[in-house]
């Protein structure tokens, strides 16, 4: 389950039993769309291939997806049922306006999961941007199976080439409203917010708390775990697989209370864990101070299994 970030059931993933890498992670899509196994072994397409075909704006115009070539472009899943999504869809507009203003070449492309072709309607009148046509489910399954799309909304923000920058764009989004980041490649530490929270569920994750609202303080340690953070990152992406574990700092602020309540963790500070939320498990080290070599020994304990779990 951690190792895959599995977050919903039933989940089906195939992988290569030579080199056990994932092939595909919405198996469920795959088995629906292609029963009998006429595209085994489902290994993953480029996104130039995957999203080939007419795209629509929502003025009835068309578009070959060839134009999209030489920008970065958003892959954005979502719909107009789910409140979620309908919050980030009205400041991603702004966001689409800003950048675009700024010179640069950004598309994005709705992929709708509306019930109806009269919701797709409606909810895309809304967007200055393009979208694979409702009526193409073939090809919007072929985008959640390439993307392994767990839930929406969803915003993956790729690069001129078709390579993932981000799968994290909706949170990206959030942070940065005057996209000064975007294309938002990712950092190897994040500081906890109220936008980003959500990615604790995602896998295990180290979380440094500092007791002080100071963002010196806050920078501080960040500065403190980012090469550890670095060093593990480059490690598992040479293997191509994603790192075990993403990197935190917390500050002193209602939610990091909220978290710290809802995880029994003491109220000490510096104060570094590791919380695995899908397994209700905690690893805490409660030590006078934080040192690098600390972080490090901690961090390669746990990938080790060497460190006993306390319950959530």
């Amino acid at each position: 389950w951690n190792k895959y970030r599995i977050s919903n059931i039933p989940s089906l993933i195939f992988l290569d039993a030579t080199t056990g890498k994932v092939v595909c992670r919405n198996g469920l899509l795959v088995i629906r769309d292609d029963p009998e196994g006429l595209e085994f072994p489902w290994g993953p397409k480029p996104f130039r291939e995957v999203i080939a075909g007419p795209l629509l704006r929502n003025n009835g115009q068309s578009l070959e997806s060839s134009s999209l070539e030489g920008s970065h472009v958003g892959v954005y899943f979502s719909a107009h049922w789910c409140p979620p999504c309908r919050s980030l869809t009205r400041v991603l507009v702004e966001s689409y306006r800003k950048i675009k203003e700024a010179g640069q070449k950004f598309e994005i492309i709705f992929v709708s999961a509306d019930r109806s072709e009269d919701s797709f309607k409606q909810y895309f009148s809304e967007m200055p941007w393009l979208a694979v046509p409702y009526t193409d489910e073939a090809r919007r399954s072929r985008l959640n199976r390439l993307y392994g799309i767990q839930g929406i909304p969803t915003l993956i923000v790729l690069d001129p080439q078709g390579e993932v920058i981000t799968r994290q764009g909706r949170v990206e989004v959030l942070n940065d409203a005057d996209c000064r980041e975007f294309p938002w490649h990712p950092k190897p530490v994040l500081e906890l917010s109220d936008s980003n929270a959500v990615q604790l569920n995602e896998g295990p994750c180290l979380v440094l708390f500092v007791d002080s609202e100071d963002d010196g303080e806050s920078e501080a340690a960040k500065q403190l775990i980012q090469p550890i953070a670095e060093k593990i990152i480059a490690k598992y992406k040479a293997k191509e697989e994603e790192a075990p574990l993403l990197f935190f700092v917390a500050g002193e602020d209602d939610m990091t209370d909220s978290l710290r309540d809802y995880t029994n963790l003491p109220e000490a500070a510096p104060l570094l864990t590791i919380l695995d939320m899908s397994a209700r498990a905690k690893y805490v080290m409660d030590v006078e101070e934080i040192t690098p070599a600390i972080v490090e020994a901690f961090v390669n304990d746990f990938l080790a299994e060497k460190l006993k779990p306390e319950p959530i």
